[in-house]
């Protein structure tokens, strides 16, 4: 299809600026639009020649992206990130930040980012979700301990959060007003609330069928359990945008910042652009890994010998990657390599 419009697109909660330009960038229209699904297809259902849009990645981009997708010969979204430092500019206002995205669609300079379908997105919203039910889970447990420190009662802190030791102690507490008595209470209640409500969460995306032979894969790798799996699965979307380890690991942000000018690297701290809900799944998951995984556990005791637990923990956690990327793109059950006669011979030189 030959596409005659390009259109640039700046998406606010409530409005929508665009920008209609020629391949030789001349103004066909410009206007603003209602953030409305209903306003959105009347407009693009209007649209007299095919037409290439782009938007900038936002909160609120993805369901404008789904609704006006069907009508469009390529709809993307540019990298907020990068289109900031590509668009900068003294003045800014929604109709100037419609035209520059729509010269940026016009001459192939977007910086696209992968946008996963709306399924993908739907289930993510559930993951996230329970990331965000696990966090006040460890508040109410916090503020039950808080609670009876402020009133001087004697506990074990490794029991307190069982079920039969928070009832016997309650039936004990002397000297506490039934104030706190009743807090401790709500909290309990809360607090088995919110687990509840993350096992469920759990199990439901578990046994979706776009994920569950996915999720199954993944948890061949010893150490790997369905959070992990799930979080990869849905933060990730298709394994196969990424050519390489090195960019998978990038994007999970487990790589320091490189700065590189005139033949001399210097490394930063570890970057802030990267997918932050990954991130944290990895590194968490990495701490333990090296129990229950021989290969991960060698991993680790190798850096930590160079003195340093914080890197043995990176470490861990990009090779965790790794084998997360090699399973999901295979599509093949997880198999731990088996060195070589040649290469157990240079171990033992080494």
């Amino acid at each position: 299809m030959n596409v005659n419009h390009y259109i640039g697109f700046d998406v606010h909660k409530k409005s929508i600026s665009y920008c209609v330009k020629t391949a030789d960038g001349q103004i066909v229209e410009e206007g603003k639009l209602r953030a409305t699904h209903d306003a959105l297809r009347e407009w693009a259902g209007k649209r007299p020649e095919p037409w290439h849009g782009a938007m900038e990645a936002t909160l609120f981009s993805g369901w404008i992206h789904d609704v006006l997708k069907p009508f469009a010969a390529e709809l993307q979204m540019g990298h907020p990130a990068m289109m900031k430092a590509i668009g900068a500019s003294k003045k800014k206002n929604d109709k100037l930040d419609a035209r520059k995205i729509a010269d940026l669609v016009r001459c192939n300079l977007l910086p696209a980012c992968y946008v996963a379908p709306a399924e993908i997105r739907e289930l993510r919203q559930m993951l996230r979700y329970r990331s965000l039910v696990v966090a006040q889970s460890v508040r109410m447990k916090n503020k039950m301990g808080g609670l009876l420190m402020e009133a001087g009662a004697e506990y074990n802190k490794q029991r307190l959060h069982g079920k039969q030791y928070f009832t016997e102690l309650l039936d004990t507490l002397e000297e506490v007003p039934e104030s706190v008595k009743d807090l401790l209470r709500l909290s309990r209640g809360a607090m088995e609330m919110f687990e509840t409500m993350q096992q469920q969460l759990v199990a439901r995306l578990e046994k979706n069928p776009l994920l569950a032979k996915r999720v199954k894969l993944l948890n061949s790798i010893r150490s790997v359990g369905p959070v992990t799996a799930l979080t990869w699965i849905l933060e990730v979307g298709n394994p196969h945008r990424f050519s390489s380890i090195a960019k998978a690991v990038s994007y999970c942000g487990l790589t320091s910042a490189l700065d590189s000018s005139a033949d001399k690297q210097q490394r930063g701290p570890i970057s802030k652009q990267r997918n932050a809900h990954l991130q944290t799944v990895l590194i968490e998951a990495a701490k333990l890994a090296p129990r229950w995984n021989p290969q991960l556990a060698a991993v680790h005791a190798r850096e930590v010998e160079q003195g340093n637990r914080n890197r043995a923990t990176l470490a861990v956690a990009r090779k965790l990657v790794a084998y997360l990327l090699a399973v999901d793109k295979s599509g093949q059950p997880f198999q731990p390599r088996t060195p070589s006669a040649a290469e157990t011979e240079v171990e033992k030189v080494a």
